[in-house]
């Protein structure tokens, strides 16, 4: 894959990424348990059924999650994404306590 196709591949992974609450679906699911509608939407809190339901539908065709027999949860795809995405918490801890520091040094 040349550089181009991995900025390209980037690029729509982020869009896909980018879409009201599609992390926030996708973080819900993170600990491997299934969820049905009802309980997603309460996990992912402020979601209206029409927008889960779109961003249900894209992260299905993007193959981040599956639909089985006790609801939704992220496919092997999806649980290697959450993986890499694992540092996230961490990092937004210490990216947090940088900016109270800026706005604390700003007069």
């Amino acid at each position: 894959m040349s550089t181009k196709d991995h900025h390209a591949a980037t690029q729509q992974l982020l869009a896909l990424l980018e879409a009201r609450y599609a992390m926030r679906v996708l973080w819900a699911l993170r600990d491997g348990h299934p969820q049905t509608f009802r309980l997603l939407q309460d996990s992912v809190g402020g979601i209206t059924p029409n927008t889960l339901n779109t961003r249900l539908k894209e992260l299905r065709a993007a193959g981040l999650l599956g639909h089985g027999q006790d609801g939704y949860c992220v496919t092997s795809t999806g649980a290697d994404l959450l993986k890499r995405l694992s540092e996230l918490p961490a990092f937004a801890a210490r990216w947090s306590a940088l900016q109270g520091r800026k706005k604390a040094a700003t007069p």
